[in-house]
């Protein structure tokens, strides 16, 4: 990464001041209503550099710390989504192949956002180091006590992903956020790195962040195909956990906007530097062709009927958000028709 040092003034001053724009605060402004942004072509749209670095390195090693109480099931199904990431033989539609859109974003090098993400270090944070009611500002804390206790701290290479389990309440989380990204600062962490945040939303949301795979029964709207009496179910998740499988596609809305924007001055639209749209965001609720209107669009299903729209490795089966393609203009995933 360049020019980190150079920028550290400027943002510890708007930081603070300014909460950083996530997918969530994108549906929430929403607010599931039957926008008609169809797969969200449009010549409209202007993504733009703005000269800062994307996650460009060979290969950039991802850090995971478990906050709070995980099962060894939800973690593998996270660990095997980051390792499909940058394996390139699985069978298509693939991880590896989404992946390909977000590589398409570059920095003032003509360096494109790395092809290979390593899951280098794993911290469990069983013990609830910092409460079960944290602040947006406390992930950085949390940082900083996994690198006091072994994990590495890595400035040149890392990026890190801190999970937090569902007994853990987070500023803003349900209300506007299902997960962020950011950077941390010198004063707090040792080092800039960038980081995300992402939430379980199994027991406190999952009608907000993990919608497909659950209804939000505040719409005021039955689930599509249900009734108003039909329960809250709205597609059965690949991997039997509605929550998890909804977290997994907020993960990849984050890494692909951590990567392309990972200190708020690379790649987004808009003219608002604290209030940008990302190349995730511009694609929320788009899963596959035609989707707009509160359609998810055409995914896949198992034979046991469960939703999704790529491939892992371990025959896993993901259901992952496309992002903004800038040759195509439009957004874009593997498991498009046209």
């Amino acid at each position: 990464m360049q020019n980190l040092h150079g920028l550290l003034c400027f943002f510890l001053v708007s930081a603070m001041a300014f909460p950083w724009r996530s997918q969530a605060q994108e549906a929430a402004d929403l607010g599931f209503r039957q926008a008609k942004n169809y797969e969200g072509s449009s010549d409209l749209v202007n993504v733009q550099y703005h000269m800062g670095p994307v996650l460009a390195s060979p290969v950039v090693n991802l850090y995971i710390i478990w906050y709070g109480q995980w099962s060894r099931t939800q973690q593998a199904t996270v660990r095997d989504f980051v390792h499909s990431i940058s394996v390139p033989s699985l069978p298509h539609p693939s991880v590896s192949d989404w992946w390909q859109t977000v590589r398409l974003y570059a920095d003032q090098t003509g360096s494109n956002i790395t092809g290979k993400i390593n899951l280098a270090g794993e911290f469990h944070d069983a013990g609830y180091s910092h409460g079960r009611v944290l602040a947006r500002t406390t992930m950085q804390s949390i940082i900083k006590s996994a690198a006091g206790r072994g994990m590495p701290l890595d400035p040149r290479d890392g990026a890190y992903l801190v999970l937090t389990s569902g007994d853990v309440s987070v500023q803003e989380f349900c209300r506007a956020v299902c997960g962020f990204h950011y950077f941390t600062f010198p004063t707090v962490v040792g080092a800039i790195v960038p980081y995300a945040w992402v939430g379980y939303s199994g027991t406190q949301c999952p009608g907000m962040c993990a919608y497909p795979f659950a209804w939000p029964t505040y719409s005021g709207k039955p689930p599509p195909g249900g009734s108003s009496g039909g329960g809250n179910n709205l597609m059965k998740p690949p991997n039997g956990d509605a929550g998890m499988d909804g977290m997994i596609s907020v993960i990849a809305h984050e890494l692909a906007e951590m990567s392309s924007n990972p200190l708020v001055n690379a790649w987004y639209a808009g003219d608002d530097p604290m209030n940008p749209t990302e190349i995730a965001d511009l694609c929320l609720g788009i899963y596959g062709t035609g989707a707009g209107g509160g359609y998810v669009g055409q995914v896949m299903k198992d034979t046991w009927g469960d939703g999704y729209n790529v491939n892992g490795v371990k025959g896993r089966k993901f259901l992952v958000q496309w992002v903004w393609n800038p040759s195509r203009r439009r957004c874009f995933g593997p498991n498009a028709m046209d």
